[in-house]
């Protein structure tokens, strides 16, 4: 079910609401009161019959002041994972206790990118999170930052939100920020307007997420969030910003129906949803414009003889992301070659592929059936 404005948050049937560290975390301590009042915001939506799951960051920030860590336990990726090792049992004790005041269970869910972007694992964590909330618990998910490395992780929360959101079944993201939402520019310049709702994400609403338009202490930022939205709308999933600033701030947004709401393009299949939501990619293959004129208006699957180029070591299997002659990303999917084989095949026709291949050539380098438009 989807909403267009914030005021009309309570029709949703689940909704993942995500908190960052800026909002939870004060000089090194937990933001106690604030966070009492979110709690209390989300025991009023579960009176109302909706399923929470809350995506929470600040095991780093709560950790690193624990360890007497520098720059907040970012200087590095080391620092990062014994601040996380040491926060996540302050973060999880913190939602536990909140939570229990309003007659509510909490259950800790710790997420690598690995986790959502593997499909056998990804399944494992929407069937957790579905027996959970069957439960009545509320599931609270973080990365488990503790083991993730720079190369192999989400990065930002929002991301994660849209993920679990999608592997829950959620019909919407909420996004708690610490500006009202997206702006048509920096919003600390004179002028500067909110955007209440956003049909689709585009070049021209990717560039007003500039570098100013950055979102609290941790590692998100509003370029991350309209990531995030990118992800949920492709999956059928409304995403809301909302300043969660305030005391009680989801009463709040709702009362003052001021938020961003960003409305799903799409609705994929749970797999071709879950395929445009993996996060890395493995490489890259360029095609010709008669490829990407047949992909765009014909749904047509990757053929080698309209690949003009390939970058990557992937394997057959991997995601690949598929770009237009000028480089625009078109598609992501998997592929039915090493990049190995595709090199060897691509730019020629089914009859040169087998002299090639020394085998009969397959239907195509990227099925349409393992591929999803972006």
């Amino acid at each position: 079910m989807s909403f267009t404005s914030i005021s009309e948050l309570a029709s949703c049937r689940r909704l993942v609401v995500k908190i960052g560290s800026a909002l939870l975390v004060k000089n090194g301590e937990a933001n106690t009161h604030w966070l009492e009042t979110l709690a209390q915001d989300l025991a009023k939506l579960r009176e109302q019959g909706i399923e929470i799951i809350v995506v929470s960051s600040g095991a780093i920030a709560l950790g690193a002041a624990r360890l007497g860590l520098a720059g907040g336990g970012r200087k590095s990726l080391a620092d990062a994972q014994a601040a996380a090792s040491v926060g996540q049992i302050a973060l999880a004790g913190l939602w536990a206790e909140k939570l229990a005041a309003h007659g509510m269970t909490a259950a800790q869910m710790l997420l690598s990118l690995s986790d959502l972007e593997d499909r056998r694992r990804y399944l494992n964590a929407s069937a957790t999170l579905a027996r959970l909330l069957e439960a009545g618990a509320v599931p609270v998910i973080n990365e488990n930052d503790s083991v993730a490395t720079e190369e192999i992780r989400f990065g930002d929360n929002d991301r994660l939100a849209a993920r679990a959101a999608q592997a829950a079944g959620a019909d919407a993201v909420l996004l708690l920020s610490d500006v009202d939402g997206l702006y048509d520019r920096d919003p600390a310049e004179r002028g500067a307007s909110l955007i209440e709702r956003v049909e689709g994400i585009t070049p021209e609403i990717l560039a007003m997420a500039g570098e100013g338009s950055s979102s609290g202490m941790g590692s998100g930022g509003m370029t991350s969030k309209l990531q995030a939205a990118q992800i949920a709308e492709r999956a059928g999933i409304t995403l809301a910003i909302i300043n969660g600033k305030q005391e009680s701030p989801i009463t709040h947004a709702v009362a003052s129906n001021r938020g961003t709401i960003f409305s799903p393009q799409r609705s994929d299949g749970a797999r071709k949803a879950w395929l445009g939501g993996r996060i890395v990619s493995s490489g890259r293959l360029t095609v010709d414009e008669g490829c990407a004129k047949a992909m765009i208006e014909g749904g047509a699957s990757v053929l080698a003889v309209g690949v003009t180029a390939v970058d990557g070591n992937f394997q057959r299997g991997d995601l690949v992301e598929i770009c237009g002659p000028d480089g625009a990303p078109l598609a992501k999917g998997l592929s039915e070659y090493d990049a190995v084989s595709c090199r060897r095949i691509a730019g020629l026709r089914e009859d040169h592929q087998a002299k090639i291949l020394g085998y009969a050539p397959r239907a195509a380098v990227v099925h349409r059936d393992h591929m999803v438009m972006l």
